[in-house]
Protein backbone atom coordinates (compact mmCIF):
# COMPACT_ATOMS: atom_id res chain seq x y z
CA UNK A 1 0.00 0.00 0.00
CA UNK A 2 1.42 3.38 -1.03
CA UNK A 3 0.58 6.47 1.02
CA UNK A 4 0.05 9.95 -0.46
CA UNK A 5 -0.81 12.91 1.74
CA UNK A 6 -3.81 15.12 1.06
CA UNK A 7 -1.45 18.11 1.26
CA UNK A 8 0.49 16.78 -1.71
CA UNK A 9 -2.76 16.40 -3.64
CA UNK A 10 -3.63 20.01 -2.78
CA UNK A 11 -0.33 21.35 -4.13
CA UNK A 12 -0.56 19.34 -7.36
CA UNK A 13 -4.15 20.42 -8.01
CA UNK A 14 -3.13 24.06 -7.52
CA UNK A 15 -0.34 23.67 -10.08
CA UNK A 16 -2.69 21.95 -12.54
CA UNK A 17 -5.34 24.66 -12.16
CA UNK A 18 -2.79 27.31 -13.12
CA UNK A 19 -1.27 25.38 -16.00
CA UNK A 20 -4.66 24.44 -17.49
CA UNK A 21 -5.70 28.10 -17.64
CA UNK A 22 -2.39 29.54 -18.85
CA UNK A 23 -1.10 26.95 -21.31
CA UNK A 24 -3.01 25.59 -24.28
CA UNK A 25 -2.60 21.83 -24.61
CA UNK A 26 0.22 20.91 -27.06
CA UNK A 27 -2.01 18.50 -29.01
CA UNK A 28 -4.65 21.21 -29.47
CA UNK A 29 -2.10 23.79 -30.55
CA UNK A 30 -0.57 21.31 -32.99
CA UNK A 31 -3.89 20.71 -34.75
CA UNK A 32 -4.66 24.43 -34.88
CA UNK A 33 -1.32 25.02 -36.59
CA UNK A 34 -2.07 22.16 -38.96
CA UNK A 35 -5.47 23.65 -39.79
CA UNK A 36 -3.78 26.91 -40.69
CA UNK A 37 -2.10 25.13 -43.59
CA UNK A 38 -5.42 23.79 -44.87
CA UNK A 39 -7.43 27.03 -44.80
CA UNK A 40 -7.61 29.04 -48.02
CA UNK A 41 -9.84 31.84 -46.73
CA UNK A 42 -7.85 34.81 -45.50
CA UNK A 43 -10.27 35.62 -42.69
CA UNK A 44 -10.16 32.03 -41.41
CA UNK A 45 -6.36 31.96 -41.54
CA UNK A 46 -6.20 35.24 -39.64
CA UNK A 47 -8.54 33.87 -36.97
CA UNK A 48 -6.33 30.82 -36.46
CA UNK A 49 -3.25 33.04 -36.29
CA UNK A 50 -4.91 35.09 -33.55
CA UNK A 51 -5.61 31.90 -31.57
CA UNK A 52 -1.98 30.80 -31.89
CA UNK A 53 -0.72 34.25 -30.93
CA UNK A 54 -3.08 34.43 -27.97
CA UNK A 55 -1.82 31.07 -26.68
CA UNK A 56 1.79 32.20 -27.02
CA UNK A 57 1.16 35.47 -25.15
CA UNK A 58 -0.82 33.73 -22.38
CA UNK A 59 1.98 31.25 -21.76
CA UNK A 60 4.83 33.77 -21.88
CA UNK A 61 3.13 36.46 -19.79
CA UNK A 62 1.41 33.96 -17.47
CA UNK A 63 -2.12 35.25 -18.07
CA UNK A 64 -5.34 33.37 -18.75
CA UNK A 65 -5.91 32.04 -22.27
CA UNK A 66 -9.54 33.17 -21.95
CA UNK A 67 -11.33 35.56 -19.62
CA UNK A 68 -13.78 32.76 -18.83
CA UNK A 69 -11.61 30.65 -16.55
CA UNK A 70 -14.35 28.06 -16.42
CA UNK A 71 -15.97 25.84 -13.84
CA UNK A 72 -13.04 23.72 -12.64
CA UNK A 73 -13.53 19.98 -13.05
CA UNK A 74 -11.11 17.61 -11.36
CA UNK A 75 -10.81 14.00 -12.52
CA UNK A 76 -9.22 11.55 -10.10
CA UNK A 77 -8.02 8.09 -11.15
CA UNK A 78 -7.26 6.51 -7.79
CA UNK A 79 -5.20 3.32 -7.73
CA UNK A 80 -6.54 0.54 -5.52
CA UNK A 81 -3.09 0.28 -3.90
CA UNK A 82 -3.09 3.94 -2.87
CA UNK A 83 -4.06 5.32 0.51
CA UNK A 84 -4.62 9.08 0.72
CA UNK A 85 -3.82 10.28 4.21
CA UNK A 86 -6.28 13.08 5.02
CA UNK A 87 -9.38 14.47 3.35
CA UNK A 88 -8.71 14.21 -0.39
CA UNK A 89 -11.88 16.02 -1.50
CA UNK A 90 -11.21 18.99 0.78
CA UNK A 91 -7.61 19.04 -0.45
CA UNK A 92 -8.78 19.14 -4.06
CA UNK A 93 -11.13 22.05 -3.37
CA UNK A 94 -8.39 23.90 -1.50
CA UNK A 95 -5.97 23.27 -4.35
CA UNK A 96 -8.36 24.77 -6.89
CA UNK A 97 -8.80 27.83 -4.66
CA UNK A 98 -5.03 28.17 -4.18
CA UNK A 99 -4.26 27.92 -7.87
CA UNK A 100 -6.98 30.30 -9.05
CA UNK A 101 -6.03 32.90 -6.43
CA UNK A 102 -2.30 32.65 -7.14
CA UNK A 103 -2.80 33.14 -10.89
CA UNK A 104 -5.43 35.88 -10.39
CA UNK A 105 -8.04 33.94 -12.35
CA UNK A 106 -11.64 35.05 -12.53
CA UNK A 107 -14.10 33.93 -9.85
CA UNK A 108 -16.94 32.35 -11.81
CA UNK A 109 -18.78 30.03 -9.41
CA UNK A 110 -22.15 30.75 -7.77
CA UNK A 111 -23.27 28.63 -4.82
CA UNK A 112 -26.98 28.63 -5.63
CA UNK A 113 -27.78 27.97 -9.33
CA UNK A 114 -31.27 29.52 -9.09
CA UNK A 115 -31.02 32.53 -6.77
CA UNK A 116 -27.38 33.30 -7.68
CA UNK A 117 -26.90 35.72 -4.79
CA UNK A 118 -23.95 33.99 -3.19
CA UNK A 119 -20.71 33.71 -5.13
CA UNK A 120 -18.33 31.13 -3.73
CA UNK A 121 -15.34 32.42 -5.63
CA UNK A 122 -13.23 29.67 -7.13
CA UNK A 123 -14.94 26.52 -5.96
CA UNK A 124 -16.49 24.09 -5.23
CA UNK A 125 -15.08 22.34 -8.27
CA UNK A 126 -16.79 19.31 -9.79
CA UNK A 127 -14.90 16.17 -8.77
CA UNK A 128 -15.08 12.82 -10.59
CA UNK A 129 -13.38 9.78 -9.05
CA UNK A 130 -12.60 6.44 -10.69
CA UNK A 131 -10.89 3.48 -9.02
CA UNK A 132 -8.15 1.94 -11.15
CA UNK A 133 -5.65 -0.87 -10.62
CA UNK A 134 -2.19 -0.17 -9.28
CA UNK A 135 -0.37 2.33 -7.10
CA UNK A 136 -0.81 5.47 -9.18
CA UNK A 137 -2.92 8.54 -8.49
CA UNK A 138 -3.69 10.47 -11.68
CA UNK A 139 -5.11 13.98 -11.36
CA UNK A 140 -6.58 15.92 -14.29
CA UNK A 141 -8.00 19.44 -14.21
CA UNK A 142 -10.32 20.77 -16.91
CA UNK A 143 -11.23 24.45 -16.83
CA UNK A 144 -14.56 24.26 -18.69
CA UNK A 145 -15.83 27.56 -20.04
CA UNK A 146 -19.57 27.95 -20.30
CA UNK A 147 -19.79 29.59 -23.72
CA UNK A 148 -19.30 26.09 -25.09
CA UNK A 149 -20.71 24.13 -22.12
CA UNK A 150 -24.05 25.87 -22.64
CA UNK A 151 -24.21 24.45 -26.17
CA UNK A 152 -23.67 20.85 -25.09
CA UNK A 153 -26.58 18.40 -25.24
CA UNK A 154 -27.82 14.89 -24.50
CA UNK A 155 -30.48 12.81 -26.25
CA UNK A 156 -32.07 9.50 -25.36
CA UNK A 157 -32.29 7.70 -28.69
CA UNK A 158 -34.35 4.61 -29.32
CA UNK A 159 -32.14 1.51 -29.56
CA UNK A 160 -33.21 1.20 -33.19
CA UNK A 161 -31.57 4.52 -34.07
CA UNK A 162 -28.97 4.29 -36.83
CA UNK A 163 -25.46 5.69 -36.90
CA UNK A 164 -26.77 8.22 -39.41
CA UNK A 165 -29.50 9.31 -36.96
CA UNK A 166 -26.88 9.95 -34.29
CA UNK A 167 -24.50 11.73 -36.67
CA UNK A 168 -27.31 13.96 -37.96
CA UNK A 169 -28.27 14.96 -34.42
CA UNK A 170 -24.65 15.79 -33.56
CA UNK A 171 -24.51 17.96 -36.67
CA UNK A 172 -27.69 19.78 -35.58
CA UNK A 173 -26.16 20.49 -32.16
CA UNK A 174 -23.01 21.88 -33.77
CA UNK A 175 -24.97 24.09 -36.16
CA UNK A 176 -27.05 25.42 -33.27
CA UNK A 177 -23.85 26.23 -31.37
CA UNK A 178 -22.43 28.09 -34.38
CA UNK A 179 -20.11 30.98 -33.52
CA UNK A 180 -21.45 31.29 -29.95
CA UNK A 181 -19.24 28.46 -28.66
CA UNK A 182 -16.00 29.87 -30.16
CA UNK A 183 -15.04 27.37 -32.86
CA UNK A 184 -12.95 25.54 -33.88
CA UNK A 185 -14.42 22.97 -31.52
CA UNK A 186 -13.32 19.73 -29.96
CA UNK A 187 -16.35 17.47 -29.67
CA UNK A 188 -16.49 14.94 -26.85
CA UNK A 189 -19.13 12.27 -27.51
CA UNK A 190 -20.37 9.82 -24.89
CA UNK A 191 -22.55 6.87 -25.97
CA UNK A 192 -24.16 4.30 -23.69
CA UNK A 193 -24.84 3.86 -20.00
CA UNK A 194 -27.55 6.08 -18.56
CA UNK A 195 -28.27 9.76 -19.27
CA UNK A 196 -25.77 10.91 -16.66
CA UNK A 197 -23.13 8.35 -17.59
CA UNK A 198 -23.24 9.33 -21.27
CA UNK A 199 -22.76 12.98 -20.28
CA UNK A 200 -19.82 12.06 -18.06
CA UNK A 201 -18.23 10.01 -20.83
CA UNK A 202 -18.53 12.98 -23.17
CA UNK A 203 -16.58 15.08 -20.69
CA UNK A 204 -13.94 12.37 -20.22
CA UNK A 205 -13.58 12.21 -24.01
CA UNK A 206 -12.27 15.79 -23.97
CA UNK A 207 -9.29 14.60 -21.90
CA UNK A 208 -8.21 12.21 -24.66
CA UNK A 209 -5.25 13.25 -26.86
CA UNK A 210 -6.99 14.76 -29.88
CA UNK A 211 -4.13 14.09 -32.28
CA UNK A 212 -4.27 10.31 -31.75
CA UNK A 213 -6.57 7.85 -33.48
CA UNK A 214 -9.13 5.93 -31.48
CA UNK A 215 -7.83 2.41 -30.81
CA UNK A 216 -11.25 1.06 -31.82
CA UNK A 217 -11.25 1.12 -35.65
CA UNK A 218 -15.04 1.35 -35.86
CA UNK A 219 -15.12 4.37 -33.54
CA UNK A 220 -12.11 5.90 -35.27
CA UNK A 221 -13.90 5.76 -38.63
CA UNK A 222 -17.04 7.20 -37.06
CA UNK A 223 -15.05 10.06 -35.51
CA UNK A 224 -13.55 10.88 -38.90
CA UNK A 225 -16.92 10.79 -40.65
CA UNK A 226 -18.53 13.11 -38.10
CA UNK A 227 -15.52 15.46 -38.20
CA UNK A 228 -15.76 15.69 -41.98
CA UNK A 229 -19.48 16.50 -41.84
CA UNK A 230 -18.94 19.13 -39.15
CA UNK A 231 -16.17 20.82 -41.12
CA UNK A 232 -18.32 20.77 -44.25
CA UNK A 233 -20.80 23.09 -42.50
CA UNK A 234 -18.46 25.97 -43.31
CA UNK A 235 -18.97 27.62 -39.91
CA UNK A 236 -15.21 27.99 -39.59
CA UNK A 237 -13.03 29.63 -36.93
CA UNK A 238 -15.08 32.03 -34.76
CA UNK A 239 -17.98 31.47 -37.19
CA UNK A 240 -16.23 33.50 -39.90
CA UNK A 241 -16.39 30.72 -42.46
CA UNK A 242 -13.78 28.19 -43.50
CA UNK A 243 -12.82 24.54 -43.32
CA UNK A 244 -12.01 24.37 -39.62
CA UNK A 245 -15.22 24.20 -37.63
CA UNK A 246 -13.83 21.41 -35.44
CA UNK A 247 -10.36 20.13 -34.71
CA UNK A 248 -11.35 16.67 -33.55
CA UNK A 249 -14.16 14.35 -32.52
CA UNK A 250 -13.49 11.95 -29.65
CA UNK A 251 -15.94 9.15 -28.79
CA UNK A 252 -16.13 7.03 -25.64
CA UNK A 253 -18.71 4.28 -25.16
CA UNK A 254 -19.92 1.96 -22.42
CA UNK A 255 -22.60 -0.76 -22.09
CA UNK A 256 -26.23 0.30 -21.88
CA UNK A 257 -29.74 -1.12 -21.48
CA UNK A 258 -31.37 -3.07 -24.33
CA UNK A 259 -34.17 -0.49 -24.43
CA UNK A 260 -32.03 2.63 -24.64
CA UNK A 261 -29.25 4.47 -26.45
CA UNK A 262 -28.12 7.61 -24.60
CA UNK A 263 -25.87 9.95 -26.58
CA UNK A 264 -24.25 13.09 -25.16
CA UNK A 265 -22.14 15.71 -26.85
CA UNK A 266 -19.89 17.98 -24.83
CA UNK A 267 -18.56 20.85 -26.89
CA UNK A 268 -15.26 22.50 -26.10
CA UNK A 269 -14.15 25.72 -27.70
CA UNK A 270 -10.66 25.93 -29.21
CA UNK A 271 -9.35 26.73 -25.72
CA UNK A 272 -9.55 23.14 -24.47
CA UNK A 273 -7.83 23.80 -21.16
CA UNK A 274 -6.85 20.66 -19.36
CA UNK A 275 -3.72 19.07 -17.96
CA UNK A 276 -2.84 16.08 -15.81
CA UNK A 277 -0.17 14.61 -13.59
CA UNK A 278 0.68 11.31 -11.92
CA UNK A 279 1.57 10.99 -8.28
Amino acid sequence: MRIITAEKVRKRVADLAIKANLELRPDVLRLIKGSLKLENKKIARNALRFIIRNARIAKSKKIAICQDTGLPIVFVDLGNEIFVKGDMISAIQAGIRDGYKKAHLRQSVVLDPLRRKVRTGYNPAVVNIRIIKGNKLILSVLAKGFGCENKSAVKMFNPTASIEDISSWILEVVKAAGPDACPPFVLGIGIGGTLDEAAKLAKYALLEPINRKNKDKFLSNLENKILKKVNNTGIGPFGLGGKTTALAVKILTCPTHIAGLPVAINISCHALRSTKTKL
